[in-house]
């Protein structure tokens, strides 16, 4: 009975329960399903002719699969043509998604894309050394333009696409998902309030899980410019500026990424104008599950983003304690990122928002990720001039 001298009041005598914040995925129900009288998700009508945006599909591949799902699961989504060499497994997602023959396209056919005038967008996820061809071509065609990194294989093909996007007053977005990792998101926002003070120290890690393919390795552009770019990008969107000097070592452990002159592992440091310094370390193989961590320390603390499990279960035996591993590789970690992203290309094509990742931050990726590949072969520090 000790107790009862904390009793409370009813709580339906109480003010009324909100939600936190940070619930995002509340906010969204409340919202879609009109009980926030006081919000929307948006303040502009939409055209007629875009409530439904046509969209072609370039590739299946690692990122494309995951980009076919989430556009048949987004409502303002229709995809009009999916363009992809391996008829078997076209023939599979027809199956599975239940499309038109009309939709399925070689790459030889993909002029359909361009002379289609109903096309609104398209996303390309095919290999590397496809994407300035496609992006340009879309480019012209008058289609908004979603495209994997990179968008170009060098500095000044890709300074050149955005250069037609301008002229074509087109939307070229790359496609650097982390930005719209809603823990990401939420840290970036406590970082940018300046909840731990002016930023000392940034930690990342990036450790793929599973080891790529070798064909995939063979083709990615290399290490820094598929893998550390990533991290380049979410470092200097955190902290909102650039480094002025890098730092990397690289080597490479597994004899079949050797052989292809890429590098399985590497450590930067990258150092910032304000004084801030960044440090990361990436793997290509860590086979405990996919490993992404993102610390940020300053004089008033720190915050933090760890690794994600599949579910918060924990069980516990006379051999101790257990948990799920981490989730297994970057379709299930980013899932939500990937969803996120895609609604933002809606939103732009639909004029309900502007383009969040301009040119002038792809390119300065870019050059940052040369930098430091030029870093690790030299063994030197490289200084940046933007």
């Amino acid at each position: 009975m000790t107790t009862v001298k904390f009793a409370t009041c009813s709580p339906y005598k109480q003010t009324k329960q909100q939600h936190h914040i940070t619930d995002f995925k509340h906010k969204e129900f409340l919202v879609g399903s009109g009980q926030d009288k006081h919000v929307k998700t948006y303040n502009k009508e939409v055209p007629e002719d875009l409530k439904v945006i046509n969209v072609a599909l370039f590739a299946l591949g690692r990122a494309g699969s995951i980009h076919l799902t989430n556009v048949m699961k987004n409502s303002r989504l229709n995809i009009k043509y999916l363009v992809e060499s391996d008829r078997g497994k076209l023939e599979r997602v027809q199956k599975e998604w239940r499309l038109p023959d009309s939709v399925l396209l070689s790459p030889h056919q993909d002029q359909k894309v361009f002379s289609d005038p109903s096309v609104h967008g398209i996303i390309i996820a095919t290999p590397t050394y496809l994407h300035k061809d496609l992006v340009t071509r879309g480019l012209k065609a008058k289609k908004a333009v979603f495209c994997e990194k990179p968008i170009a294989d060098d500095l000044e093909d890709t300074r050149m696409c955005y250069q037609l996007a301008k002229e074509m007053n087109q939307p070229l977005l790359c496609a650097f998902n982390r930005r719209f990792d809603p823990s990401f998101s939420q840290l970036r926002r406590k970082v940018q309030d300046g909840e731990v003070g002016q930023v000392h120290l940034v930690k990342t890690v990036a450790r793929d899980s599973p080891v790529p393919s070798i064909e995939y390795i063979k083709v990615s552009g290399g290490i820094f410019h598929d893998c550390a770019v990533h991290d380049i990008d979410l470092v200097c969107w955190v902290l909102g500026e650039y480094p002025t000097h890098v730092f990397a070592s690289a080597f490479a452990f597994i004899p079949e990424i050797a052989a292809v002159n890429d590098h399985d592992t590497v450590g930067f440091t990258m150092k910032f104008a304000s004084g801030t310094i960044s440090m990361t370390d990436i793997s290509r193989n860590a086979v405990y599950g996919y490993d992404q961590r993102l610390e940020v320390f300053g004089p008033k603390g720190m915050v933090s983003c760890s690794n994600e499990r599949p579910y918060p279960l924990v069980t516990s035996t006379v051999h101790g304690q257990s948990e799920p591993p981490l989730l297994y590789s970057f379709p299930s970690r980013y899932y939500q990122s990937y969803i996120n992203e895609l609604d933002h290309f809606c939103d732009v094509i639909q004029g309900l928002s502007d383009l969040s990742i301009p040119g002038d931050n792809t390119l300065k990726i870019t050059r940052i990720a040369s930098a430091l590949a030029e870093s690790a072969a030299t063994g030197q520090m490289v200084e940046i001039m933007y």
